[in-house]
Order: structure tokens, then C-alpha cells, then sequence
């Protein structure tokens, strides 16, 4: 899911330390002038559809965000592409109750149903509330990182005992990986603030999830 604009923010805070470090190769008698050491670098931000772009300064660029956190397409994909993630998630978790041998490969099963069923609620209702129920608005043919396909999904259905356990981890490792991705993306993309607090929550769990899968692999 290639999302791959950057916030004005990270682009203010990332001028403003190239200008910084520029300035310290001048000579000692180089001394800005009052009115350039107010002002600091300049930001082109671009504007909303049909609206010109415009000029900040690196600090309005870094308030900007924190003042318009509007959802952009980057932001509504990602939610819509990440309830199907967890859809996926959960049918494959479903299985372990009957299927999986180790009560270790159930208990994790049992987390990750608990951890990503309310997340699934959660951004239902966020994209309820900012009108983006609707079809994705990009990518709507790519597949998303680390997503099973039919074939992977009816092996694991065959499986049992400990080969279910194996197969298990290694689906969900693969698809932890691509959870990560799309919130590690959305986060450099997006504009919202409670989409990249869900991005962050994404990161934190599924990581942590990742290490624990390994070790029991």
C-alpha cells in the first residue's frame, strides 16, 4: 500500500535542520539579520483541491497539523484496508480453537482476536463519522502486505496439530509484518490525528506480537 507523501510537518522539521546546519559552516563574522533569524525557512504547503498552495514558515508548518488533522485519502485506505487486514486476521485466529495443538499458539489466537476485533469497531466508526464508508479511493486492485491468499487459507483450514501451529505462526508473522507496513506507511501519509494514534497502536501490539510468534516458531 504505497502511501508516499509526506506531513508538513516532518518537511518543516526537516528544512529547518538542513538550513541549521548550514549556517554553522559560515565564517564567525556571518551574522543574520534580525529579520531573517524571525522569520526562519520557508515551507511550500500545498493547498486543498482547487485552492492555490501556500508559504509558511517552518513554525506555522508545524502548527498546521495540529490544526487541520482533516482525514486525506491516505488516512480513509487505511482504515478501510485495515478492517479487511483484521477481518483476515481473526478468520485465521478462529481456527485455533479446534485446530492448534499447543495451548501457547490458542492463548496468542485469543489475544489477537481480543487486541483486533475492537479495532475493527474503532474504525468503522471513525469512518462513519468522516463520510469514507464508501470503496477505496486508490489501490482498490493491490493486494495488501502480507495478506494470505485462498490457498494459504485452505491449507491452514486442513491443518491440524502441530502443523497447524507452524503454518499458524507463519501466516500470522507474514501478516503481522504487513499490518506494520501499512501503519508505518499511513503515519508518513495521513493527515489525522486518531488514524496515527491507531497506527501507533498497530505498531506497538503487532510488534510485540512478532517477537512472541518467533520465539514459539
Amino acid at each position: 500500500m504505497p502511501f508516499r507523501r509526506t506531513s508538513l510537518y516532518r518537511v518543516a522539521i526537516a528544512t529547518s535542520a538542513v538550513l541549521a546546519l548550514g549556517g554553522c559552516t559560515g565564517s564567525d563574522d556571518e551574522t543574520p539579520s534580525k529579520s531573517a533569524a524571525g522569520t526562519g525557512p520557508s515551507v511550500i504547503a500545498p493547498g486543498k483541491p482547487g485552492e492555490a498552495a501556500q508559504t509558511l514558515s517552518a513554525e506555522d508548518a508545524a502548527k498546521h497539523r495540529a490544526e487541520d488533522d482533516s482525514p486525506n485519502t491516505a488516512d480513509r485506505d487505511y482504515a478501510r484496508m485495515m478492517i479487511e487486514h483484521h477481518v483476515q486476521a481473526l478468520e485465521m485466529t478462529e481456527l485455533a480453537a479446534k485446530h492448534a495443538e499447543s495451548t501457547r499458539v490458542k492463548g496468542l489466537a485469543d489475544r489477537i482476536t481480543a487486541a483486533q476485533r475492537p479495532e475493527i469497531d474503532t474504525m468503522k466508526a471513525w469512518l462513519k463519522k468522516h463520510g469514507g464508508a464508501g470503496k477505496s479511493e486508490s489501490h482498490d486492485h493491490e493486494p495488501m502486505p502480507g495478506m494470505a491468499t485462498e490457498a494459504q487459507l485452505k491449507k491452514l483450514r486442513a491443518a491440524q496439530g502441530k502443523a497447524f501451529d507452524g503454518l499458524f505462526l507463519k501466516l500470522m508473522i507474514t501478516h503481522h509484518d504487513g499490518a506494520v507496513t501499512m501503519a508505518t506507511d499511513v503515519k508518513a501519509q495521513g493527515n489525522n490525528l486518531q488514524i496515527e494514534e491507531m497506527a501507533d497502536d498497530v505498531i506497538a501490539q503487532q510488534t510485540a506480537e512478532i517477537s512472541r510468534m518467533r520465539e514459539m516458531s
